[in-house]
Order: C-alpha cells, then structure tokens, then sequence
C-alpha cells in the first residue's frame, strides 16, 4: 500500500496497532485521540484516507464526515466503531462513510478495505438525513459477524427501489428490520403498510392496499401463508402498483425456495420480491449478543419505570446457555418478567432457572431433525453466511474463523462438563495439556475450577 492515513481513536493500543500494521505495509501514519487535531489535518490537506472512532472525547466522528466531504471531497473514512448497533452503520451509511466495521475489528479485514480506499475514490456525497427524523435508539443490537453482515445489508438496500424479502424464525425480528429499511430510506415520509392475508380476501384487496400506500412501502407478512389465488393478486399489484409505485417488502419463517419446489409459494411470486435477500439470524446463532440484549431491555424497562436489576454472572450463563427457540421476543419477555419478580437488585441463577422452567423447549440447533449430523448443520450456517454477503465474498481469513467458532465453544462446554478441570478436559477432548493451555489462552477463555456434581 502506498499513501497516508490518518488515524483518529482515543484507545492507545487501538492507535499503537493501526500505526505498526499500516507503516509495514508501506503506508505513511498520522495518528490521534482527537477529533480537533483530526480535522486540522483534513483542512491541511493531508491524509489520503482517513479512519476515525466514533465516541472520542472531543466529538462524535460520524458528525465530522459532512465536514470532512465538504473540505476534501473523494476523502474516504473509514468508520470504527464499539457502538455496534444498527444505528451506527445506517449513520455511517447515510453519512456516506467510505466502509464501517464494529470494534473489535478484524486487522488483516482493515488493512485490506484501507487498501481498497487508498485506491478509490468515494462515490458523491448525499445530502445528510435531519437528526430529528431518526427515532432516538433502535432495538437492534449486536456485535457478532451475523449481525454486523446484517446491518451493512440493510444499509446497502435502504435507499434502493430493489422489493426485499426477510427470512428468519418467528420473534428475530424480522417485521423490525422491514421497518428500519423503511424509515432510513428515501420512502420515510410515507406510509409504511403491514399486508396480511385478511387484506387481501376479495378483488378490491389490492386496491385498497396501494391506495393506502401512497408509495410508500408495502410489506407482506408471511407470504408463505397466503394461498394461491391470493398471491397470484399480489403479482398482479406488483407488475401494475399504479403511479406511485410503492416499494415491496415479505417476510418469511419458512423456506422459500423449499415453499417454491413443493407449489406452496408461487415462482413468479418469489422473483419478484427476492430482489435483495435479508435473513435475520436465530438468538442461539448470535449468542455472544445476548448480554447485549439482556442490557437493552434491562435499560428500557428502567426508563419506564421499573427498578433498577443487573444479572449475577450465572443467570447470565444461564441465559447464554438456553436455546431460545421465542428468539429475541421471548428474551425481551424473559427479561421483563424477571424485572417485575426478581427479590433484589441482582438477578440470581435461581430465578432465572424459574423464569425458564416456564419457556417453550427448545427445538433442534438449527431447525433439523435431532438425527441431523453436524456437518450438515455446519453446511447450512454455512450457506446463510454466504447468503448474507450478496454477490460478494466474505472477508479474508474464513478458514480461521470458521474453526474458531466451532472450536471456542467446544472447549468452553468441554470445561464446563469436566468443572473446569484442564487435565480432565485434554484428555476428554484428546489433545495434550499444553495444546489445552494454549487454545485457552488464544480464545480467551475464562476459566472457573469447581466440583463437578455428575
């Protein structure tokens, strides 16, 4: 790589690591814990691309990038970034940032889009959205590689005319997510329009439906519920919506293309709503989030009224460790439940285990049968991430991840079922001690020794 970059974050290590990885690869480093000194740079013309945190302690990063495209326009910034919501990468997107990637990053992945910058020029600047047109917060939150994918999809569809299908199980929120798209993009000021099949029971459904549009978005909601003759008026609203031609979105639990093969869902159907592909990955593919999750609701149940709680460190393993087959729904319920009966400020193990005995079982891992094998499981978590990325490739170094994904888990319950006995879990895993120590010490696993009643 040859050009300078400037690097703006207020962690020290952050900065120390950015400036080593990029000086090797041949690129001249400026770096910074403020936003001041950042924007002076970019008003002196240098840097030839730019990446910056979002919360520094001078300002908000994504507030400086209409700034940084009026005095530099083509300058791309590349957005960091902890806040790993929703939020933070339709901002970034809206303020037309170069790339955004949550902390922690990927370096080979940063390196790799630095390099790619350094080499492009960003597209036109788009007039920015008013603040007070956005809600204050969203309830979609996540820092894992799902989510994040996720987000930098809706982010990409947003303000394009492509109709969007969204599948997922039932309480992922997949309804949520049409919304978003809906309220970020150029459609905002217009309605937004849930079509169930009840509304679309005689001739005139349809009208009916468009007119209340007025061009705004119309989402179908569970289109592998509604029968035959009723999609079939679907396409036919699809192929003539009328003048003010309405945006379409559906949502899914089942398998479409599986619907489609079997005559449950109408090929013509499919086509046109699968313009751009959303699926909203189940809570227990995205476990890492649910101490995210767990925050957000104990802070929203706060904000209305309701006592302060925290988790003990074993409910919230508890709560990791359930299948949630309600998906984030019956988390959220779950969690407000033990709000109003919890005895004290911290939530124990034991009321959590109350809350819990009354969940739904949950069902196999990933929605196959209990004699599925895991290499078939692995295939289809395997293909959704794909699926996830369009028509491009996920980022470099899958091979690693891949395995660490599977492998953290495995010695995290492997320790778990030998009490956190190491001499026990090598020998139980098949592998030498130091190789145990090690991948402890890799993955950053925590550790606890207890007796192991079993």
């Amino acid at each position: 790589m040859d050009g300078t970059v400037l690097v703006a974050d207020d962690d020290r290590t952050i900065r120390t690591v950015l400036t080593q990885a990029l000086t090797r690869a041949g690129c001249k480093v400026h770096a910074t814990s403020s936003l001041t000194t950042l924007m002076r740079w970019v008003g002196e013309g240098k840097g030839d691309v730019v990446i910056t945190d979002v919360m520094m302690p001078d300002g908000n990063g994504l507030e400086m990038l209409p700034k940084i495209s009026e005095d530099r326009p083509g300058l791309p910034v590349i957005v960091i970034s902890a806040q790993n919501t929703i939020m933070t990468a339709i901002q970034a997107a809206e303020a037309e940032a170069y790339d955004y990637l949550p902390k922690p990053f990927d370096l080979p992945d940063l390196m790799k889009r630095t390099g790619k910058a350094l080499e492009q020029k960003r597209r036109a600047p788009a007039a920015p959205v008013a603040e007070d047109e956005r809600p204050d917060e969203l309830p979609l939150v996540g820092r894992t590689p799902a989510m994040q994918a996720l987000y930098r999809l809706v982010a990409r569809v947003m303000n394009t005319d492509l109709p969007v299908l969204i599948s997922g199980e039932s309480g992922t929120g997949k309804s949520l997510i049409a919304k978003e798209v809906h309220d970020f993009s150029d459609r905002r000021n217009l309605p937004f329009v849930v079509v169930n099949a009840s509304e679309l029971s005689d001739l005139e459904g349809p009208a009916r439906v468009l007119a209340k549009a007025k061009g705004g978005t119309i989402l179908f909601d569970e289109i592998g519920d509604i029968d035959d003759e009723m999609q079939a008026r679907i396409v036919r609203m699809i192929d003539a919506p009328g003048d003010q031609n309405p945006r379409f979105m559906a949502t899914s639990q089942v398998n479409l293309n599986t619907a489609m093969e079997n005559g449950s869902v109408r090929q013509d159907l499919y086509y046109r709503l699968n313009g751009a592909a959303l699926h909203v990955p189940a809570l227990r593919e995205r476990v890492d989030d649910i101490p995210l999750l767990v925050e957000h609701f104990l802070h929203r149940s706060e904000r209305e009224g309701a006592p302060m709680r925290v988790f003990s460190e074993d409910a919230m393993e508890l709560f990791r460790a359930y299948s949630w087959p309600g998906n984030v729904r019956q988390l959220e319920n779950a969690v407000r439940r033990l709000v109003l009966t919890a005895q004290a400020e911290e939530v124990t193990l034991s009321e959590a285990e109350m809350v819990l005995g009354a969940q739904p079982q949950a069902g196999p891992l990933l929605g196959g049968e209990d004699s599925e094998k895991l290499s078939a499981s692995v295939a289809r978590h395997l293909r959704r991430y794909f699926d996830l990325h369009g028509n491009m490739l996920p980022p470099a170094g899958l091979y690693a991840r891949i395995l660490r994904e599977i492998e953290l888990p495995l010695i995290e319950i492997a320790l778990d079922a030998t009490g956190g006995n190491q001499a026990k879990c090598a020998d139980l895993l098949g592998i030498n001690r130091n190789t145990l120590r090690k991948k402890i010490t890799d993955l950053d696993i925590h550790v606890t020794r207890r007796r192991k009643l079993m």
